[in-house]
């Protein structure tokens, strides 16, 4: 998915928030701030989103030293949303589709993004997960728990902290030992999945920067499951099995997907090869 001009203010507001969470000083802020125009001018727009957002953050992990600014935010999602995530297993556990409310449940944490909503309470965040999960799930919905139930490798791409304690149960239901999971920090999903790193420090998944591990993986896997926008933004146009989970959060992605703001909805891949020998990033992909 290429960068729309409309897609730079909310690059640059995301960069400015991080910038606060990350340090209170002045001048820091100020070195910041003087290299966000250039990579504005210099930005390849033909990349998505995250290829953007990735120099930004670049630039101020050098600036300021910090390997990551949001790391006291995520320990902070993940302890709430383990505190909140057990209030709901019971009645999915009982529902007349476990898997689809589990489903359902998953997308609600998508809610959790502190890349897109910095600075969200605990109990907003628990008012937002219970909405959430009664919001209607559109999109290729049938299709995805049928390939779900077909398929014996399945890739999860995680999303972001605090989120990916919602994925859990989902991901029990699938059959863990079928499922390998990239990114997942906690929740305690190493214990039931493989996990492993993508390699790449972009807020999304770039092929071309992924550990031969991630490729592999991916290469072999007959279902990836993808959380969120920004693996979403770097994924879209990528001929693979792919089901994208995500909550609609800008008129950008509306417009990409046909859906309205707000819609929690499971979309395909629409570049799905019947047979495919193809090779990403010199890894051989088996479709």
């Amino acid at each position: 998915m290429k960068t729309s001009l409309d897609c730079i203010p909310c690059l640059v507001r995301q960069a400015i928030e991080t910038l606060r969470i990350a340090s209170p000083d002045i001048d820091v802020h100020e070195r910041v701030l003087r290299c966000i125009p250039k990579i504005i001018a210099d930005a390849d727009y033909s990349q998505s989103p995250p290829f953007i957002a990735q120099w930004f953050h670049r630039h101020l992990r050098e600036i300021t030293g910090i390997d990551d600014p949001y790391i006291k935010i995520k320990d902070e999602y993940n302890t709430l949303a383990l505190s909140i995530a057990d209030s709901f297993k019971d009645d999915i556990l009982h529902s007349p589709d476990p898997l689809f409310d589990a489903v359902k449940l998953s997308i609600a944490g998508n809610v959790i993004d502190s890349g897109a909503s910095a600075g969200i309470t605990g109990s907003e965040i628990r008012t937002l997960i219970d909405i959430s999960f009664s919001e209607v799930l559109a999109g290729d919905v049938s299709e995805f728990l049928q390939a779900a139930a077909n398929s014996e490798k399945i890739l999860y791409i995680a999303d972001n902290a605090g989120e990916i304690v919602f994925d859990r149960l989902m991901i029990g239901l699938l059959g863990p030992e079928r499922v390998t999971i990239a990114d997942a920090r906690t929740a305690g999903l190493d214990k039931i999945v493989t996990v492993i790193e993508n390699g790449s420090d972009a807020p999304g998944t770039i092929l071309e920067e992924c550990s031969e591990e991630f490729l592999k993986c991916f290469n072999e896997s007959d279902l990836v499951i993808s959380k969120g926008q920004g693996n979403y933004e770097t994924l879209c146009d990528v001929e693979k099995n792919i089901y994208f989970l995500l909550k609609v959060k800008c008129r950008i992605i509306a417009d990409h997907t046909g859906f309205p703001v707000g819609t929690h909805t499971v979309i395909r891949s629409v570049n799905v090869p019947a047979s495919s020998d193809k090779e990403i990033c010199g890894v051989k992909l088996y479709a």
